[in-house]
């Protein structure tokens, strides 16, 4: 396994928004990258652009999601991940590669994320129009007004790593990643597609991404329970009184709590 330099992070590698962005190059990385993700990546070999996609275990549960994009101008992929999922899904690109011709190596792009018009060589979030553009330079680009992505992301039901998407656990289907334009029916064969593909043809999701209104202070990750004590789900990010959670869908109708927090469903269940 060959040694990849230190790698560019946004951010201090111990915060949420911590990210790493890493080169890759190659005559094989676009197709080598095809077998493996959720997504169809094939136009970027062609033209500039980026995918949202996800990497997941041969039994089509999750282990990383991030954006792969190609800039004007550049012949070679970028991969743009959450730091704190980078070692493990560097030493799974290593170990699939073989004899590839595929290089692996750090970056010295920054992300900047705004909302509002788009910056010249910006890429529009392509889970959300709701969700911005992110620009990738060696600079950085100061954002004139803060932006509570947070909340933005349980406003549209979108699940990141690792209040909603957690590692060996999550189904893409049920995070939502057909409705966020992550995973893509028509491209062929991937790492946990078998898996993916009968729960999207042959089964109805009876588990799925749902938003709540929050009564009372809850934590990320705790329980969500009947009031006869009975699991219902789990919470995910919460922000301004409002939380996502992986429900059960047939129990959303009942009164629901998270430790002293009472919890109400706000949407009907969504089933991609």
């Amino acid at each position: 396994m060959s040694s990849l330099p230190p790698a560019t992070a946004e951010t201090d590698p111990g915060t949420a928004d911590a990210r790493v962005i890493w080169q890759i190059a190659g005559q094989d990385a676009v197709s080598f990258l095809q077998g493996l993700v959720t997504n169809d990546i094939l136009p970027l070999g062609q033209e500039p652009g980026i995918r949202w996609a996800a990497l997941l275990n041969p039994q089509g549960k999750y282990l990383a999601d991030f954006f792969l994009f190609r800039r004007p101008g550049e012949a070679m992929l970028h991969l743009d991940i959450d730091a704190r999922l980078a070692p493990a899904v560097l030493r799974l690109l290593q170990l699939y590669k073989l004899r590839a011709d595929v290089q692996i190596s750090s970056s010295d792009l920054r992300l900047s994320r705004g909302t509002g018009p788009l910056p010249a060589a910006a890429f529009a979030d392509p889970r959300h129009p709701a969700m911005g553009w992110r620009l990738y330079d060696s600079t950085g680009l100061e954002s004139a007004e803060p932006v509570d992505f947070a909340a933005l992301r349980v406003e549209h039901l979108i699940p990141e790593y690792p209040h909603e998407l957690r590692v060996n656990e999550s189904y893409i289907l049920e995070q939502g990643f057909e409705r966020l334009s992550g995973v893509d029916f028509r491209k062929g064969c991937y790492v946990g597609q078998e898996v993916t593909a009968r729960m999207k043809h042959k089964t109805e999701l009876r588990k799925g991404l749902v938003r709540l209104q929050l009564e009372g202070e809850a934590e990320p990750g705790a329980p969500v329970t009947l009031e006869d004590g009975r699991e219902a789900g789990i919470l995910g990010t919460v922000s301004h009184g409002r939380a996502l959670a992986h429900m059960r869908f047939d129990r959303l109708a009942q009164p629901l709590f998270s430790g002293a927090a009472r919890l109400t469903g706000e949407t009907p269940p969504i089933q991609s």
